[in-house]
């Protein structure tokens, strides 16, 4: 098993408490910073990208 090639989120604040996000043999793969080698949520790459398209159109209109 190969170890991800984690990205801090853009929007991470100062401090530990961040996102961090790999691309995982055909998934998206998600943890916190505070842990990477804990918990990691994996989805596809479709369902992210809705995610993350729903999210930026909440953004835009609240």
């Amino acid at each position: 098993m190969t170890t991800p090639d984690w990205q801090k989120s853009s929007y991470c604040a100062q401090g530990e408490a961040c996102i961090h996000i790999a691309a995982d043999q055909g998934s998206v793969a998600l943890t916190e910073s505070g842990d990477p080698t804990g918990a990691i949520l994996r989805t596809s790459p479709s369902a992210w990208a809705a995610l993350i398209r729903t999210v930026k159109e909440t953004h835009d209109h609240g």
